[in-house]
């Protein structure tokens, strides 16, 4: 069981990097495959990336955050002294303690916000379709999904506006009055876009949603599941033209909306939900429009944030429960190969009768068993006395033990 290399995050976001900064190192679905490839290239094992609107972070078993870094940059356009500049590496237990917390909702935009921890789960099985994951990262991948589950199910920091999606239907409704007399235009079915028609049809009780996408197949997807009317992306900057509200969340490389499509006659506002931005700044000087970008809707607090603020510290101890566990594990998987041998040469026979051979050989491999399971039940109570006693271990049995590559 190979750990030769320290466990190392890299990455950055919205803690010390605003949209703009964070757009710079956020990765298009082109290039997180290909960075992704380019690890599997280079031979880096248990290797996951976590991409979304709120952080870029590469995390993996490597000798130094260089590699990391070297594999972001050479799939995104930012400047290196930029980054190094708000950027922050982990290591070890600090890395540890860094993703369990960031799956438990504790580091997102909007405290509590768990959608991060589906994120995580997509790009777990995408590292793993291409076998850049092994025992170690699954182990881990898996104790801070349920350490997500335990969080939001026994407390309640999950409760009021805690997803990009709620909080900008949540800022539509604390700014346009009469909404659900008010025309709607939703522009982008990705995840987002797909969560905040939900959000709308649900809060909003309004019957005059449309929703436009590049792919109109895509839109019609998502309108079978709510009550909104879909148009073709010809017909968007005629939408635009008598709309009250225009929600961007397409997911592109490059703004979608600028002046040259806003024709407006009455107040527009204008959420930009994306990542990077895919309403060009320009909007915001229009006259009558008012331009809402990410971040500011993320900085929004609801009434219940400070009610989700008090659950924080039941939250941290279950945290601890469940990373004390996954460390434990992770400790003693080390010894695997020495108790491994251990059995081994328990288990071996040299008779010469075939019949004895066979009794004695189940017999061996039962006192075998329930050798090592004493050995490994000692190293687990006594982990401050472990080392030695493997090193024992292979001392007076003459172990040889061999580790995975």
């Amino acid at each position: 069981m190979k750990r030769e290399f320290p466990f190392i995050v890299v990455g950055l976001s919205h803690h010390h990097a605003n949209i703009d900064l964070r757009s710079q190192y956020n990765l298009s679905d082109s290039q997180l495959q290909s960075l992704l490839v380019d690890a599997k290239e280079r031979n880096i094992q248990d290797f996951v990336v976590i991409n979304t609107c709120n952080r870029t972070e590469l995390y993996g078993w490597v000798h130094s955050e260089q590699v990391l870094i070297d594999l972001l940059f050479r799939h995104t356009e930012g400047k290196r002294e930029t980054f190094e500049s708000i950027a922050y590496c982990y290591k070890d237990t600090a890395a540890f303690a860094h993703i369990f917390r960031v799956g438990a909702g504790l580091e997102s935009q909007i405290l509590g916000d768990f959608e991060v921890i589906g994120q995580l789960k997509k790009s777990f099985y995408r590292s793993k379709k291409l076998g850049l994951v092994n025992g170690e990262m699954e182990r881990l991948v898996n104790a801070v999904i349920q350490c997500s589950k335990r969080i939001k199910t026994e407390t309640k920091i999950s409760s009021g506006a805690t997803s990009v999606a709620f909080a900008s239907v949540q800022y539509i409704l604390n700014t346009i009055e009469n909404i659900s007399n008010k025309k709607i235009v939703l522009f982008g079915t990705g995840k987002i876009g797909r969560n905040t028609c939900e959000n709308l049809v649900k809060h909003t009780q309004n019957e005059h949603i449309i929703l436009i996408n590049r792919t109109e197949e895509r839109a019609r997807a998502v309108a079978d599941k709510f009550p909104v009317k879909v148009k073709p992306y010809g017909d968007l900057t005629a939408e635009i033209r008598d709309t009250d509200v225009l929600i961007v969340a397409t997911g592109a490389q490059h703004p979608t909306i600028n002046k040259e499509v806003i024709y407006n006659t009455k107040p527009l506002l204008v959420l930009d939900l994306s990542v990077p931005k895919n309403v060009a700044s320009e909007v915001a000087e229009m006259e009558m429009v008012k331009l809402v970008h990410l971040d500011t809707l993320s900085q929004i607090t609801d009434a219940t944030l400070d009610k989700r603020k008090q659950y924080i510290p039941k939250a941290e101890v279950i945290i601890e429960e469940v990373k004390s566990e996954f460390m434990e594990w992770l400790s003693h998987r080390k010894y695997a190969p020495t108790l491994k041998a251990f059995k081994d040469k328990i288990a071996q026979t040299h008779l010469e009768n075939e019949n004895e051979k066979i009794f004695l050989e189940k017999q061996n491999h039962q006192l075998a068993q329930k050798l090592t399971g004493q050995v490994a039940y000692y190293l687990k109570e006594n982990p401050q006395k472990a080392a030695h006693a493997i090193q024992i271990l292979q001392d007076v049995f003459q172990l040889q033990p061999t580790t995975e590559p």
